[in-house]
């Protein structure tokens, strides 16, 4: 597989983190399934911004929390490119409400979304990843799961399921040639988001002990070496990627 062009899913990849990390898998040589569940403009945005790294891409538009979506999703990348080497779980929802408050139907949409949408996608992928004896899969929990903050309970409980996930994911097909790592990003502003207009974001970049808050390609950067052959030996890790406002867990 080392010089076959490789074919990457990244869910919610129309906008913010997830338009960084296709940026930078493109650059890095691989074909692009931009996914979103609602804002298909948005998509095929990224899609023709993508194409013009000199990848291709296309756009797989569905739900990743509803299973018969996640697996069209899948079903859509294979048509498309003939296999799916690498899976970038980024789509989250993250909902705040106190614990005590919060609707059953409300915990099993987090946990659709979530938890359930990276199970059914992996699901779906890693078949084709062991014909190929290659495949990166790679989740997203973050500081709610490490920490515990209030009116996130139910997000925190559905990310730090995916650190089990990846670990379970890490020993079984490791010896396949496929590895599993998740990712554990602090504060990262949304691409339309004025931080120096906002207290929130000013507070939290005065006490990031980088001096600064987190950019796209600072996590699409790391992702696209662990999707390289470099990066192979890196399987089961939670990489943090805050700037140090999270350091050990």
């Amino acid at each position: 597989m080392s010089n076959v062009r490789k074919t990457a899913l990244v869910t919610g990849s129309g906008q913010n983190i997830g338009r960084g990390i296709a940026h930078e898998l493109a650059k890095a040589g691989h074909n692009i399934v931009v996914n979103g569940s609602q804002n298909r403009k948005a998509a095929e945005k990224v899609a023709a911004e993508v194409r013009e790294l000199g990848v291709n891409a296309s756009v797989a538009m569905g739900n990743v929390g509803v299973r018969d979506e996640a697996e069209l999703i899948i079903k859509s990348a294979v048509d498309t490119f003939g296999s799916i080497d690498i899976l970038v779980n980024n789509a989250a929802i993250r909902p705040h409400g106190p614990f005590l408050e919060i609707e059953t139907e409300d915990w099993q949409n987090v946990i659709d979304v979530n938890m359930y949408g990276p199970i059914w996608l992996a699901r779906a992928a890693l078949p084709f990843m062991l014909k190929n004896g290659w495949g990166r899969i790679i989740h997203f929990t973050g500081m709610n799961a490490q920490r515990g903050y209030p009116g996130a309970g139910f997000v925190s409980v559905s990310k730090h399921a995916l650190w089990g996930l990846t670990k379970a994911l890490a020993v079984e097909f490791g010896p396949s040639g496929i590895t599993s790592n998740i990712i554990s990003p602090g504060t990262f502003p949304p691409d339309d988001e004025n931080i120096e207009t906002s207290e929130q974001y000013q507070l939290l970049l005065k006490n990031n002990p980088s001096g600064r808050l987190g950019k796209p390609d600072d996590i699409g950067g790391m992702i696209a070496y662990l999707c390289s052959e470099n990066g192979g030996f890196v399987n089961g890790q939670m990489l943090q990627i805050n700037g140090g406002v999270v350091m050990q867990y």
